[in-house]
This record gives structure tokens, C-alpha cells and sequence, in this order.
């Protein structure tokens, strides 16, 4: 059996940018679900979840001991927040959209899924 939830129901985010990159750190509040995360939330997926925003590739980095992953997305600011047209050219908000990507969990892992995930602990 699995459930399917959105990573704001079990994770948090920081992002921010540099240029034309925009960093985007996920934070696990157990272990159980930084095992979910880590084999769920790809650079594919990633790059797709973002879609046409997104011109470049992915690069994930795990950092276990954090219960975190750390993506940066290539050629994600159109240019970065001197060149870009676009209405929010920094990296800001990507945190809080990668939130909404849709993991599924097992029985086990949503067992783990604290009533209200803080930071890891």
C-alpha cells in the first residue's frame, strides 16, 4: 500500500540564486522520510516538476547527515534578476514550488510523517 503526498506535508525548502542558477535545499524531519525524498525526488523529476522555466540540468547533492538535499537548477532565471524579463527572475520562490511536487510514500514511511514537520532534529 502507499499514499501520495506533497513535499510540503512532510519537508521544508530554502532557495535562493546566483546568476542564472537558483539553489533549492530540501530538509527531511526524519530519517524515514529523508529515505523517501532522497529515492522520490530525482534531478528528472525536478526538472520536470519545473518544466519550461527551467533550461538546464539538475544537480542534486546529498548531504545525509542534515537530512537534506541540495539541487541546483542550470539556466533557471532566464538570464538572472539584471537580464530577465520575467516578473520574479530571482531564485527565491522556487523553494516553495518544488513543495508542491507529489512523492508517493510507503505504509511505512507515512507512518513516519510527524503531525506538523519542523526542522530537522
Amino acid at each position: 500500500m502507499s499514499r501520495e503526498v506533497r513535499l510540503a506535508d512532510i519537508a521544508r525548502a530554502r532557495s535562493g540564486d546566483k546568476g542564472d542558477l537558483a539553489n533549492v535545499a530540501l530538509f527531511a524531519p526524519n530519517d524515514a522520510l529523508y529515505a523517501a525524498i532522497v529515492r522520490e525526488v530525482t534531478p528528472d523529476r525536478v526538472r520536470g516538476h519545473f518544466g519550461r522555466f527551467l533550461r538546464g540540468g539538475v544537480d542534486r547533492y546529498e548531504v545525509p547527515s542534515l537530512r537534506a538535499l541540495n539541487f541546483v537548477l542550470h539556466e533557471a532565471l532566464d538570464g538572472g534578476a539584471a537580464r530577465s524579463l520575467r516578473s520574479d527572475p530571482l531564485g527565491k520562490s522556487y523553494g516553495s514550488l518544488l513543495l508542491r511536487l507529489r512523492i508517493t510514500l510507503t505504509d511505512t514511511e507515512a507512518a513516519a510523517v510527524p503531525d506538523a514537520p519542523g526542522p530537522p532534529g
